[in-house]
């Protein structure tokens, strides 16, 4: 079943009512209250963004990296030891998700819309979202960005100028949020990439137990 949204109300159906790839329901806005509802729960937007309604997705089976379990191939370690590269933590989050955008935008079912920036930004003005940047030299190379609620982090788009920039980003990522605490980093969809780097899939009923046993703290 998908819903429609009532605009005038921040709310959201049982996600578990919704088909089985994941879509719930449409209609809503990017606000900030209701984005930060949406990801309390495991829903985010995605939808082509020239599309006149937004679309809500929340997976029943959903495909996680836990901090603490990251793989670091052998390839990787050497680059990373190689120092040619270093990365850093909201150094230049309106570059990242610029650019995450530009490198899609004319793709088919693109999603990250000057509208998608514009409220994922201020998320980020807000404390709610974060992103990791890849540097050769003062050049930004690569990085990622996404919503961060307590000790889990949703991620959302990355991007890559030289081979393995967004790599980097996620180990980076999760040895930051390994070191401050942190548990999950939620990939949304599954891709070869990130399961080599140790994802895997989890219930969502399990996937809101991680975050609500982090509400509750």
């Amino acid at each position: 079943m998908i819903f429609q949204l009532d605009d005038n109300s921040i709310s959201f159906p049982d996600p578990r009512l919704g088909e089985p790839e994941g879509i719930f329901a449409v209609g809503g806005d990017l606000s900030i209250d209701r984005l930060l509802l949406a990801y309390s729960n495991g829903i985010f937007p995605w939808y082509d963004y020239k599309n006149p309604y937004i679309e809500w997705w929340c997976p029943m089976d959903r495909f996680v990296i836990f901090a603490d379990e990251i793989h670091v191939s052998h390839s990787m370690r050497s680059l990373i030891n190689k120092g040619k590269y270093h990365c850093t933590i909201n150094a230049a989050f309106e570059e990242v998700i610029r650019h995450c955008s530009e490198l899609r935008i004319d793709m088919p079912g693109a999603w990250l819309g000057p509208e998608q920036v514009k409220a994922y930004t201020e998320l980020h003005r807000q404390g709610f979202a974060a992103s990791v940047e890849v540097w050769e030299g003062e050049r930004l190379v690569g990085g990622l960005y996404g919503v961060n609620i307590g000790r889990c982090f949703f991620g959302e788009s990355m991007f890559s100028l030289v081979p393995s920039a967004s790599k980097l980003a996620l180990i980076h990522l999760a040895h930051t949020i390994s070191q401050l605490g942190g548990v999950m980093i939620d990939c949304q969809f599954e891709t070869p990439h990130l399961r080599t780097m140790g994802g895997r899939h989890i219930s969502y009923d399990e996937y809101m137990d991680i975050i609500n046993k982090d509400f509750d703290r």
